[in-house]
């Protein structure tokens, strides 16, 4: 999990899928992980607007949460994005904050990125989902 920005980079906010989500389509995540994007509201319930690395636009479910055990948490929910991507459990998620078009609405809006190891002559590399 990261959550970067300053100096030219990106701001971004990153995590591995675990099986749990991987199978109830859906990823979660601290709270402070996405605090530089949304600001957190109990049960707040939002749309989030964003494209994948193939320039498809996406609609994404997200909610916040607060749990006595897990803490304060922020929940995506992709069914139709994670079913078609094939996501995979470890696969690394990246969300990156885009600039807004001139006539877009006044929404942040987000690039996706998906990548997953895999295993080349003996070494684990890392590679983009391009699907």
């Amino acid at each position: 999990m990261e959550n970067q920005g300053g100096h030219g980079r990106e701001i971004s906010f990153a995590s591995r899928l675990t099986r749990s989500e991987v199978q109830r389509r859906m990823m979660m995540l601290p709270v402070l992980a996405v605090a530089a994007f949304f600001e957190y509201e109990e049960g707040r319930l939002f749309f989030m607007d964003v494209k994948d690395s193939l320039g498809q636009a996406w609609i994404f479910l997200c909610r916040f949460h607060a749990n006595e055990e897990m803490g304060n948490y922020f929940c995506i929910s992709w069914p139709q994005f994670s079913m078609e991507k094939g996501l995979k459990e470890n696969d690394e998620v990246i969300f990156t904050e885009r600039p807004r078009l001139e006539g877009e609405s006044p929404e942040r809006k987000f690039k996706v990125e998906i990548k997953r190891k895999i295993r080349l002559f003996g070494v684990d590399m890392w590679g983009e989902l391009n699907v």
